[in-house]
């Protein structure tokens, strides 16, 4: 049974944490009476796409087809290295040599820098989550995400949803279960809880097993034991590995197994029985909301539970607020009430932010499509196929429809009928971002490490640029740039901070001392760019200064963050959204801090204000939100 689910792949190897993605295999097993005894043969961070991991991984299924008496294999996440169709192929490719089945969940790598949302990952394997029974066990696969952004891990609504009904039809209470993810099921992912909780009620005997730091590791979560897993790449060894699985009298042993070598190595032995998580009386950090009583003044005037996650920022159309989520679905709510006025069904998960022109709203989806509908009433205006899913978000001016795709390609379409105007085919990478239409150039980056610059009305380059750091994980293809004082600003993973001359793509400045990553924003008199850095500060800088000139700085003690959020200014608020559920609302002027709100555990997407004190927000959750503050 090759049902399959999604994991945590590795972040870039620069970055601070940069090994704490990997493996999570959770295992949840209480000792049954009669079970069988069985072995299977556990592997993750196949990497494919980087160096040697194809090699590794065929080496990993010669082994394991030599192994006696492997039941099935467990395959626990960063499958690939940027979730690419052609290395998901190539994977599964592989994988098909196994003489056992396998079970396969995606991993952060498979989601984040996907061209396809991660929604290749199920089309190429059959899905992305998956239960079994074997030996009186029931195996159950969830991934974690995140998913096209930068973040924490996050359970998806839909998923935990999924989850509570795999456990509802447990065979008994008793019946011990084994859950595999990818990321450890603690603060690592935002809402870790929603799960662990749930795992708590049932017969859990082992907790999660990651491989962060690729490397074998006993952990223990709120109580529930769980197995860390090393990676099958060899890294600077001679050789890769897996882990070797055996189920037999009331243990589960773990042993490493080096590929061609003929002994394994058991590191671990796990005592399975019956466990009583509900005699534990011992009380567990969850997500604090006391900073919203501080706050008082600001509230909720409604909020609505989508069901599945959101990864993009509602459009506003009169008193609509347009936005879509993981279900395919796009929906029009009024601002006054947050009632459903219309619903619009694509083919595919919608991730990307929409733009709205005149009366029409055009979206994207991984169905591969670009979407014109009747903003006042959903009715379908136009539909332009291409050959590949789109997770970039449209963006509209003079009529046109400028959105990039993950074939390779940008366009220029017809607002009014969706006619393709013009088609620049040469682009490295696939495409994410909103575009900026600057001085008669639309301005985006690319999964290829560049940023180009295309005559808006031809689409012939006008100038290319890219960063002085190489590899596509730090390419400047998240960002929105913004442009104000001749430049062009933009930031990107690799923590720098540029200013571009717009006529010629050349290079004003650039920094690395305010250690920004992807979030930036613009004043509405463009006298100051907004970046947020990566541990707790926020900056304004002048965009008319030759060199970068501080205008203020504020600590906003949001700690760690890399969210992918942009932060947008609305009557002279700045509004930005962090990657654990917090809202942030800033003075323009001088940074000072007029109030924040906690949303909930998870990924804030880009802010939408509708004014100085009213802002509409969305969140991984699926929430979506106005926010408004009484002054």
């Amino acid at each position: 049974m090759n049902s399959r689910s999604w994991s945590r792949a590795r972040l870039p190897r620069h970055a601070p944490i940069v090994w704490l993605c990997a493996v999570a295999l959770v295992a949840l097993l209480p000792r049954v009476e009669g079970a069988d005894r069985f072995r299977f043969a556990w592997l993750s961070d196949t990497h494919i796409g980087s160096e040697t991991a194809a090699e590794d991984l065929r080496a990993a299924v010669q082994d394991i087809n030599a192994t006696p008496d492997v039941s099935f294999v467990l395959v626990s996440g960063d499958i690939t290295e940027y979730g690419a169709l052609a290395h998901l192929r190539l994977a599964k490719d592989i994988l098909d040599g196994l003489k056992s089945p396998f079970h396969i969940i995606p991993g952060n790598h498979d989601t984040k820098w996907s061209e396809s949302g991660g929604t290749d990952f199920g089309r190429v394997f059959g899905g992305d989550r998956f239960v079994f029974d074997h030996g009186g066990y029931r195996f159950i696969g969830l991934h974690q995400g995140p998913v096209m952004r930068m973040g924490d891990g996050h359970f998806a609504p839909q998923d935990v949803r999924w989850l509570e009904a795999t456990l509802a039809r447990l065979r008994s209470p008793r019946q011990p279960v084994v859950f595999v993810t990818h990321y450890p099921l603690d603060s690592s992912i935002a809402n870790w809880f929603e799960v662990l909780d749930r795992l708590k009620q049932v017969n859990t005997q082992v907790g999660a097993a990651h491989d962060a730091g690729h490397a074998n590791r006993k952990l223990s979560f709120e109580g529930v034991p769980g197995v860390m897993g090393r990676s099958n790449l060899r890294a600077r060894a001679p050789r890769g590995g897996f882990t070797l699985v055996d189920v037999a009298d009331g243990r589960m042993t773990f042993s490493e197994c080096t590929h061609g070598q003929p002994n394994a190595r058991e590191w671990h032995a796990l005592e399975l029985g019956r466990r009583d998580y509900a005699s534990d009386t011992n009380r567990y950090p969850r997500p604090d909301y006391t900073l919203n009583h501080v706050y008082s003044h600001v509230r909720r005037r409604w909020q609505v539970q989508t069901g599945f996650t959101i990864a993009s920022t509602p459009a506003v159309w009169h008193d609509l607020a347009i936005v879509g989520d993981g279900s395919g679905t796009v929906r029009a709510l009024t601002l006054d009430s947050g009632k459903t006025r219309w619903k619009f069904q694509t083919g595919g998960a919608v991730y990307a932010t929409p733009d709205v022109g005149g009366d029409i709203v055009v979206c994207t989806s991984t169905d591969g499509s670009v979407y014109a509908l009747r903003a006042s009433s959903g009715r379908l205006v136009w539909r332009f196929k291409s050959a590949r899913p789109i997770v970039a978000c449209p963006r509209i001016a003079n009529g046109v429809v400028y959105v990039g795709s993950s074939e390779g390609k940008f366009r220029a379409l017809r607002l009014a009928d969706g006619r393709p105007q013009w088609e620049f085919g040469n682009v490295a990478g696939f495409v994410e971002t909103r575009p900026l239409i600057h001085d008669g150039k639309v301005i985006f980056g690319s999964w290829g490490g560049w940023l180009y610059a295309l005559d808006a009305e031809t689409g012939t380059p006008v100038w290319t640029w890219r960063g002085d750091k190489p590899g596509a994980l730090l390419s400047p293809a998240a960002c929105w740039p913004v442009a104000a004082a001749g430049k062009v600003f933009v930031v990107a993973p690799d923590r720098m901070m540029t200013a571009l001359d717009a006529r010629s793509g050349a290079v004003v400045w650039r920094t690395g001392d305010y250690v920004v990553r992807e979030s930036i924003g613009l004043s509405e008199d463009g006298r100051r760019v907004y970046v947020r850095s990566m541990n707790d500060h926020f900056y304004a800088l002048s965009t008319a200064a030759a060199r970068p000139e501080t205008l203020w700085q504020r600590n906003g003690g949001f700690g760690y963050d890399i969210n992918s959020a942009m932060l947008v200014e609305k009557d002279g608020v700045v509004f930005y959204g962090t990657k654990n559920g917090l809202v942030f609302a800033l003075s323009g002027a001088d940074g000072a801090l007029l109030w924040r709100h906690r949303l909930g555990p998870g990924l804030v997407n880009t802010l939408a204000p509708l004014d100085g004190r009213r802002v509409l927000a969305t969140d991984f959750d699926g929430t979506i939100a106005l926010l408004e503050s009484e002054f």
